[in-house]
Order: structure tokens, then C-alpha cells, then sequence
């Protein structure tokens, strides 16, 4: 059995019950009682997304062991997650069942960006937190329009500026081909490459072209893509989509610099369905350690993540890194309903996640900490560049440091 003192290697330690403020009153709080705190969350657990179903599955595992060890705040918590199945209408639907219906205090980790773009502007009407969404969209850091939706994970933008960066240093006279999901989430990647290529865009960009989600295949557009003459190839897609792309690069025998997105690399959910070595080679980035790669196996903080899952989900593939992105979400969470002191609020539960100063999540890369602040949305603005060997993510370069907005 996983006791507190041992339940994560020390990583979870602190996580001690924390005493109800005395001027908290159970009951006047929307999804608050006496005994327990009522979190909602939407995830693809059908669908063209549902490899990351496990983000939720995983938040779910982390609930309960919080549950176990007493709850927080004297409170057992309820955590509710209904499948969107990545549909935009859907997720409102579930997202006011959540809200008008279940009473819940506030929203987290919802997944997806088109479906998050849906629901944010009713969550900011209604004032219910929408917390750590699980998306990097960039426009999650808009406080100023939507003070009550903050992102977590680094923006896509970003991302896609360091790609570019580093593409020019490899090849000066790229020609570079560009595959994304027609949404927000696609969106923000010819947003980064054009941040650094400027009015250069046309000489070096010699394809943009999209996919819907909802399409069966991506095949045709990787081969319009090759056909271009593009010598690099950015893809933003998600896993199914991901997949596809290195078959279809693989099977066409082109081998560009090959730029995957870091929401697509899961070894479990991606790499492996697509062949690990038709993905030799190919590059994307990295802030969360990749639980497939045997250099975190004696890393205390990756021990602990293993533990849970084994106690909580043990069937699951720890290969696959939307488990670790739900622990380290989670995690996060946990650490403003800490920091609430029992007065769970919706002001005070965003006056908190707002208001984070350099904390240490166990399955964060070294050097990657999160920061918020009334004027910064973005919790992780770090990356660390990686490559694909054929067995594992290696990383290469040092932390990089983005500039969001």
C-alpha cells in the first residue's frame, strides 16, 4: 500500500489536508460542502482524439489518491470528466451539465482547443473557472478578455519559433512545407514560423495546406507536400493524424528535416503505431520528462508517477505521455487547492492559480518551473528541443526560454 510518506518518492509528501477557513461557508459555494469539492472536466475519451483520453484517466487516478490520503481542505474530492469526443458542440453541452446542472466549483484540464474555444466565452459570463487547459493554444493567455481561462502547457506559437530557429541554422535555403489541423491549435504554427520569418515567408515557405479533424486520412496533403519541394515538413496534428504523417513520409522514401508537434510524440499513443523506425530522426520538443525513456527510471519524481499509476491504473501504457501530462496537471491543481486554505471560492481558487511562484512539478524537465501571475497566463514557457533515435526522445541544446504574449 502507498502511504503519504511514500506514495511518490517524496515528491508528493507535502500534500497534507489543509484546515477549512473559518470564513468559508460550506455550501454558499457552488460544487462545495462540508466534505467534498466538486472539479469538472471534459476529455476525448471517443473519437478522432481519443489518445488522450489518458490526460483525463490519469487526473482521475491522481483524484483518488488525493481522496485516499484524506482530501485536501477536510474535503474528499468529486471529480467529474465526461467524454466531448472532441466536438466543439458537445463539449458545451457537457460543459453546462457541469456547470448549471452538477454545480461544480470550477473547470480544469479540459482538452482540446477547438473545444475549449467553445465553451471559454460561457465559463467567463458565468465567472467559473477554467483552469490548466489541456491545450497550448496561444490564446490562453489572454487575461485581459478572459480572466477566468488560464492555459498550462507552453504555447504552440512558441514552439513553432523555436523550430523555425533552428531550421534556418541547419538550412539556410530551407524550403519549408507546413501540414495543420485547420483550428486554433493548427493555426498557431504558421503564426510562429511567420514571428521569425517575417517578410522572408514566401521565399522559404513553399506549402501551407490543412486537415480537418473530423477527415479519415492525411495522405493525399503529405504527398501534395513532397511534391512541393519542400526539403522541411512542420506537422501540427494530433495523434491519429501524427501517426499517419510518419507512415506516409516513410513510405514516400522523402526524408525532410521533419518537425513533429510535442502534443503528437507519445511513444504509446504515436510512435509506436506508427513504426519507431520509420520516425528516426525527426525532431519536436520537450517539457515534461517522456516516462519511455530509461534515463528518468531512478529519477524520484518519475518513480513516483509510476506508483500511482500502478495503484490506480494498473492496465494503463506509461509509455503513453498524456498520463504524465495529466499527473503533472494534476499536480499542479493540487497545489492551488493547498494553497486555498479551505476557502474554495471561485475568486479565491483563481486568486491562487494566478499566483504561483516557481513551483517544482516531479515530471517537469530540470530547470522548468511554473509561474503565473495576474498578467501571465502562461504557467510553462520552457522547451527543450529532442530527436527521435528510434528507441526514446533525446534531448539536445539547452532549455529554451519562449516570449509569449
Amino acid at each position: 500500500m502507498i502511504s503519504r510518506r511514500t506514495a511518490l518518492t517524496g515528491s508528493l509528501a507535502a500534500a497534507a489536508t489543509v484546515a477549512a477557513a473559518p470564513g468559508a461557508r460550506a455550501g454558499a459555494i457552488p460544487g462545495v460542502t462540508a466534505t467534498t469539492l466538486k472539479i469538472g472536466s471534459t476529455a476525448p475519451y471517443s473519437g478522432p482524439a481519443s489518445a488522450y483520453a489518458s490526460l483525463g484517466k490519469a487526473a482521475s487516478a491522481f483524484f483518488k489518491w488525493v481522496n485516499d490520503q484524506g482530501g485536501v481542505g477536510d474535503r474528499k474530492i468529486e471529480f467529474l470528466s465526461y467524454d466531448d469526443g472532441y466536438s466543439p458542440p458537445k463539449t458545451v453541452e457537457q460543459v453546462r451539465r457541469l456547470v448549471e446542472q452538477d454545480q461544480v466549483d470550477f473547470l480544469f484540464a479540459t482538452l482540446g482547443t477547438p473545444t475549449n474555444t467553445a465553451i471559454e466565452r460561457y465559463c467567463n459570463q458565468h465567472k467559473a473557472p477554467q483552469l490548466f487547459v489541456a491545450t497550448g493554444a496561444d490564446k490562453w493567455g489572454n487575461y485581459k478578455e478572459y480572466p477566468w481561462t488560464i492555459g498550462w502547457g507552453p504555447s504552440y506559437r512558441t514552439e513553432a519559433q523555436i523550430y523555425t530557429k533552428y531550421m534556418l541554422q541547419q538550412k539556410p535555403d530551407a524550403k519549408l512545407g507546413i501540414l495543420y489541423q485547420n483550428d486554433d491549435f493548427g493555426k498557431d504554427y504558421p503564426l510562429g514560423v511567420k514571428d521569425v520569418l517575417g517578410k522572408d515567408w514566401d521565399k522559404r515557405v513553399v506549402k501551407a495546406i490543412t486537415y480537418e479533424a473530423t477527415d479519415a486520412t492525411i495522405d493525399s496533403q503529405i504527398a501534395e507536400l513532397q511534391s512541393s519541394g519542400a526539403d522541411v515538413l512542420l506537422v501540427a496534428a494530433i495523434s491519429k493524424f501524427a501517426a499517419q504523417a510518419i507512415r506516409k513520409v516513410h513510405d514516400l522514401d522523402w526524408k525532410p528535416l521533419f518537425f513533429m508537434t510535442n502534443v503528437a510524440i507519445s511513444v504509446g499513443a504515436v510512435i509506436r503505431p506508427a513504426g519507431p523506425e520509420k520516425a528516426i530522426g525527426m525532431l519536436s520538443t520537450a517539457y515534461f520528462k517522456d516516462p519511455a525513456d530509461p534515463a528518468w527510471d531512478s529519477d524520484p519524481g518519475m518513480q513516483g508517477f509510476k506508483q500511482l499509476m500502478a495503484r490506480y491504473l494498473p492496465s494503463a501504457d506509461i509509455k503513453d505521455s498524456s498520463y504524465t501530462v495529466g499527473y503533472g496537471l494534476s499536480y499542479t491543481m493540487l497545489k492551488v487547492l493547498e494553497r486555498c486554505n479551505g476557502d474554495f471560492s471561485r475568486e479565491n481558487v483563481m486568486r491562487q492559480a494566478t499566483n504561483i511562484k516557481d513551483l517544482d512539478v516531479p515530471v517537469l524537465l530540470p530547470g522548468i518551473k511554473i509561474n503565473t501571475s495576474p498578467t501571465n497566463y502562461h504557467p510553462i514557457r520552457a522547451m527543450q528541443l529532442v530527436r527521435w533515435d528510434g528507441r526514446t526522445w533525446v534531448r539536445f541544446g539547452e532549455v529554451i526560454e519562449g516570449a509569449q504574449t
